[in-house]
């Protein structure tokens, strides 16, 4: 499975056009086809970042089906689709990613994804985007894998962890900046945001053998992102 996550600055007087252009067309159009489909339409958080922001990830069958779709959009039946969608946005920067070997797909059926518009409650992800140190993409999937999500299994059986890591993507190659990982995270206890916010990491978190000390030795450049789902995103 490939991801397509596509990050769009929206011109913010056709924000809600944006998202008509996605809910109405873009995820009625992939259904017609098995190759595609839209699994996240996500606001970037009020407060947290640049406005009129959106994230999308769509899923692509393999590489093949990812081929059709990109065939549709750049001289197929969506070419007019993405051309009236341009007029809607500053611009979009896109990459595709794989799920790393050893996490799960942020879907399991693709088939079984939705593909028409269903209200849902909303709900906020956290992203987080590392770039691990040149020459150092193995090893911060390994520690990620043997320390990272370990820690935040056992803080969620043990009421402490307001994440759940649903999936790990690390980026096609070819598509973007070769060493780059996303944490594709879903906040499970939101309140535990404020004490995150306004106070400092106490220091037993910051100490060896915690992620994030550890997680220097791979990586000391990443970024978080808070992502609130509209309440028609395929998936929440």
């Amino acid at each position: 499975m490939l991801l397509i996550h596509e990050v769009h600055q929206v011109r913010g007087a056709h924000e809600d056009a944006f998202e008509t252009a996605y809910r109405e067309a873009w995820l009625g159009e992939l259904a017609k086809g098995d190759d595609a489909r839209l699994l996240y339409f996500m606001h970037l958080a009020h407060g947290s970042g640049r406005a009129y922001t959106v994230v999308t990830v769509t899923a692509a069958r393999d590489g093949a089906a990812w081929g059709r779709v990109a065939d549709r959009v750049q001289q197929g039946d969506l070419r007019s689709w993405a051309r009236d969608t341009d007029q809607l946005r500053h611009g979009v920067y896109a990459k595709v990613m794989l799920p790393v070997p050893w996490a799960s797909a942020p879907v399991e059926d693709l088939d079984a994804v939705p593909t028409e518009p269903a209200d849902h409650e909303l709900t906020l992800f956290m992203e987080d985007t590392a770039w691990p140190h040149e020459g150092m993409l193995d090893d911060y999937l390994q520690k990620a894998h043997d320390q990272y999500a370990p820690s935040l299994a056992e803080g969620r059986h043990g009421g402490r962890s307001m994440l759940e890591l649903l999936s790990v993507w690390q980026t096609a190659f070819g598509t973007g900046r070769r060493a780059e990982v996303v944490l594709w995270q879903r906040v499970t206890e939101p309140k535990r945001l404020l004490g995150l916010l306004y106070t400092e990491i106490p220091a037993e978190h910051r100490a060896p053998g915690t992620w994030m000390h550890d997680a220097l030795e791979v990586r000391d450049d990443w970024e978080s992102r808070l992502l609130r789902t509209t309440s028609w995103s395929p998936l929440s």
